[in-house]
């Protein structure tokens, strides 16, 4: 069965809240376990959510945390049982007490599994033009 641009939209929001919130866990069941994830801050591709998890897990021992995350400029595009979900986002993190804003633009590719649910199968996040 195809999503639905409110499938879709759903999904997005239960991410950004589990990122926003730093609910690490209800964050990563966002994703499929073989989701690829490729980021401008890291000089290679991720290829599994364990691989993204591990790195995120490293990141919060070493003091860093997300405090605040805002979507916007929000777009789906419907592919059958696949969407592509762009938007930007204005990350607060927070490292060892000191906050920073990051603007980015990302690209999250969602697919509905074989049990119906929704979930991402690829993210991409890049710097905002300035």
């Amino acid at each position: 069965m195809s999503l639905t641009e409110s499938d879709v939209a759903a999904a997005a929001e239960a991410l950004v809240a589990a990122f926003g919130a730093s609910d690490t866990d209800a964050y990563f069941a966002c994703f499929a376990p073989d989701a690829t994830f490729l980021f401008h801050t890291e000089p290679e591709r991720l290829d599994s959510r364990a691989q993204y998890r591990q790195l995120w897990d490293g990141w919060a021992a070493e003091g860093w945390g997300v405090v605040d995350c805002i979507s916007t400029n929000k777009h789906i595009q419907l592919a059958g049982t696949s969407a592509v979900f762009t938007h930007d986002v204005r990350t607060t993190i927070e490292v060892n007490g000191t906050r920073e804003t990051l603007h980015e633009r990302e690209t999250i590719v969602f697919a509905k599994d074989s049990s119906g649910k929704i979930l991402a199968v690829h993210e991409h996040l890049s710097p905002a033009a300035p």
